[in-house]
């Protein structure tokens, strides 16, 4: 009995502990999302009534609107060109024995640990050296490098779940290695794909830290843009974007673990 007790009691705290993390976690986009609906034009919380002017003007904001085209611009290239380079590497590392495996694979996470200034540095360096300045082409390169790992690992654990027996069943009944490759494991890979493509495009398209060095007046994102807005103003505006990503963020996430279950592509859920 009391050791009973004593196991609900750390599950009891342990939950809490959970519930009081996700809460504070929380509070910043609750005060973002309460002081985009202020009809004051300066910031307050509590806001003092109610008013969407904030949103009118965030989505009809002609740097907002030049930005996000960029922004899709960026991303479309930058998620794309990471779910090539990544899936062919995840298939690399996962199937094959090689010497410097583990250099490799210590390479393909390292955007986890360098800071994101260092890698928007360096790739301005390189852009100037090149010639090619701060062009799409180096904003581009820039996010498929901070993306990258997380392509990587997402096509990586699906591999890892693939059942090598169906591969093998393939070539049993006379398929090609290629034959396989295109008719069996991409297809079942699918799934771990689309839910690395889906999380490299929302790193890219809110990526800000390395996008302020490598991107000028004609290539900035909108989280670029952002910053420059709240350096001349201090209205809502920015609450009501901010609110606006937060929202479009959280839903495509919900729909993308739906749909995609993204808990056992990213290894939450082992099964």
């Amino acid at each position: 009995m009391n050791a009973w007790l004593a196991t609900r009691l750390s599950a009891g705290l342990f939950w809490s502990a959970v519930a009081l993390i996700l809460g504070y976690m929380t509070i910043p986009a609750l005060v973002v999302l309460m002081t985009s609906v202020s009809p004051s034009e300066l910031l307050e919380f509590p806001p003092s009534g109610f008013s969407l002017r904030w949103y009118e003007r965030a989505l009809t904001y002609p740097d907002f609107q030049g930005a996000f085209v960029n922004g899709l611009i960026v991303t479309a290239f930058a998620s794309s060109l990471s779910l090539l380079i990544g899936s062919a590497f995840a298939y690399l590392v996962e199937r094959y024995t090689f010497g410097g495996r583990v250099a490799l694979e210590a390479i393909l996470a390292s955007p986890l640990i360098v800071p994101h200034f260092t890698t928007g540095f360096g790739f301005l360096l390189l852009g100037a050296n090149l010639r090619i300045g701060q062009s799409y082409a180096v904003v581009v390169a820039t996010h498929v490098l901070l993306t990258l790992p997380f392509v990587t690992r997402s096509v990586y654990v699906s591999l890892r779940n693939l059942d090598p027996a169906l591969e093998r069943a393939a070539t049993n009944l006379g398929a090609s290695p290629l034959q396989v490759l295109r008719r069996v494991t991409l297809p079942l890979l699918l799934p771990g794909m689309a839910g690395g493509w889906l999380v490299a495009a929302m790193l890219s398209l809110t990526e800000f830290t390395a996008s302020l060095y490598v991107t000028a007046q004609r290539t900035q994102t909108l989280p670029v843009a952002m910053y420059t807005y709240v350096r001349e103003y201090t209205d809502p505006t920015i609450a009501a974007i901010s609110a606006l990503l937060i929202t479009f963020t959280t839903i495509l996430m919900l729909i993308a673990n739906r749909y995609l279950g993204l808990r056992r592509i990213l290894a939450i859920d082992a099964h």
